[in-house]
């Protein structure tokens, strides 16, 4: 992700505190391996190989699987059935992915589809294992938790021992509609990368950007956002920037055609391709999910704008080429709030050889009132654990402070499903809040997609590399716009 040097770096958000202590949670000794301000446009993320992905209704408006247990579990006596007991569940936590043009290499729209997977789907309901959600169930409530409720699991495994039947066709509910290949409904505007970007078979990739116009003739407000790679396999993260027809930033860069930082021969360019403040519209990562904002909120972006692509790509084995498009669904009128996407970010870090819980910390105070939405944590292949905190100092009489922590998001974290975490009511922080975020990290060789536990690793673009931001969305008056937003009154 593009050296982010937000106004968080100009003193508002970026404090920086680094040390290697160990701190872990019974909850996570027992877990399995498995950007406050612009963005620091330096990210790695590459999709694996999987042979099963069921990710829940993260995009759907689906409040909390286990705050909404309906009750599906089968009636006494009777016998669990697909049609009846199992394709509601799937329909509601699955095929978001699980569908034709979805993610996922298995479709589980109809029962001869389901059945060859019947066991495999109630084992990993069973232990949880998907719809993947690594968020410690002990601290906080989210919107988009695919969970499965005890009753849809016990739905699942009650099926299976009756022997997975397919049971009576008039019993499916209604098919849901999935606009084609998105997760949002179909966009009211898709804009594309007008040029492909033809990817090696091996090597590392350097950030690829490509411009394209708007041609917005007037502000718009954006309700709703997904970022489709055409090439998923090869997509490690996109960032997808609002540049205002005011800013300077790469301006003598090509437009709509792929180019490099390497290949600019203006220097302000290169450094360009290095650092920004501009706008974020949404970061897509694997596993990460599309926004959609409620009615009284949205994401802008002025007339005359044009929207930057930054690619992180990584090689495969296989040649190929990306087209990723963006897709947008506007809002019908100005909301009274504008949506910003902030991070807290340390680059100042030397993770040792074979550290298997290395600790690092980056924190900062909010400039003004904002409505914290959402969390998206991003480090690499040795990212281990990430959490969100709240940093409350209280005064005692003898003019010394006591700090107090309070955790709003601990998360086991996984780097091939790199997911956005929304509160599902979100919270209002006043003005000189601070707030930390604390990454984990293991460099041992227990970790199984460590590349290298020899290593010392700094901060750096590539996978092999490290990375630790804390990006979080907040909601705040519709007439600021970042920099406002970061000076302090």
């Amino acid at each position: 992700m593009v050296s982010a040097s937000s106004t968080v770096q100009r003193g508002s958000l970026y404090t920086v505190q680094i040390d290697g202590k160990p701190e872990q949670s019974d909850y996570h000794q027992n877990a399995a391996m498995i950007k406050l301000h612009t963005i620091r446009t330096r990210g790695t993320l590459f999709v694996p190989a999987l042979v099963m992905i069921w990710l829940g209704a993260i995009n759907r408006g689906t409040t909390s699987g286990w705050a909404q247990d309906v009750a599906q579990t089968p009636a006494a006596g009777s016998v669990p059935t697909f049609y009846r007991d199992v394709l509601p569940i799937l329909e509601e936590r699955c095929q978001i992915c699980h569908r034709a043009g979805g993610i996922a290499p298995a479709r589980f729209e109809t029962y001869e589809q389901t059945r060859p997977y019947a066991a495999a789907i109630s084992a990993a309901a069973r232990d949880k294992s998907m719809p993947p959600w690594f968020a410690d169930p002990r601290i906080g409530h989210f919107s988009n938790d695919p969970s499965l409720s005890p009753g849809q699991i016990a739905s699942l495994a009650a099926w299976v021992e009756a022997g997975a039947l397919a049971g009576d066709p008039r019993d499916a509910p209604p098919p849901p509609h999935w606009a084609e290949s998105w997760s949002i409904r179909q966009p009211d505007l898709i804009l594309k990368m007008p040029k492909s970007v033809a990817l090696p078979a091996s090597g590392d990739v350097e950030y690829t950007y490509e411009i394209v116009a708007t041609g917005f003739r007037e502000d718009r407000w954006v309700k709703a956002v997904e970022v489709l790679p055409s090439l998923r396999a090869n997509v490690h993260h996109a960032v997808v920037y609002v540049r205002p027809p005011d800013s300077k930033w790469m301006r003598c860069a090509p437009m709509g055609a792929p180019f490099t930082a390497s290949t600019l021969s203006d220097p302000e360019d290169r450094r360009g391709a290095h650092w920004t403040d501009s706008d974020v519209l949404l970061v897509y990562a694997p596993g990460s999910s599309p926004d959609n904002w409620p009615d009284a909120m949205a994401k802008f972006i002025p007339r005359g704008s044009d929207l930057v692509f930054q690619m992180h790509y990584t090689t495969n084995g296989h040649t190929g080429s990306d087209q990723t498009s963006v897709g947008l669904i506007f809002a019908r009128h100005a909301p009274p709030e504008r949506v910003l996407t902030l991070q807290l970010t340390n680059d100042h870090f030397v993770i040792p050889p074979e550290a298997p819980d290395y600790r690092v910390e980056a924190r900062g105070t909010l400039p003004n009132d904002a409505t914290l939405l959402s969390f998206f944590p991003h480090m690499h292949l040795r990212g281990k654990r990430f959490a969100y905190n709240i940093v409350h100092r209280e005064k005692n009489p003898g003019a010394s402070q006591d700090q107090r922590i309070e955790r709003l998001l601990d998360v086991h974290y996984h780097f091939h499903w790199q997911m956005s975490y929304r509160l599902a009511e979100p919270r209002l922080l006043k003005a000189g809040t601070e707030l930390q975020a604390v990454a984990w990290y293991d460099n041992s060789r227990d970790n199984p997609h460590n590349p290298d536990p020899e290593a010392a690793v700094r901060w750096g673009e590539q996978t092999y590399d490290e990375m630790m931001v804390g990006f979080f969305d907040v909601a705040v008056a519709a007439s600021l716009d970042k920099r406002g937003y970061f000076i302090r009154h």
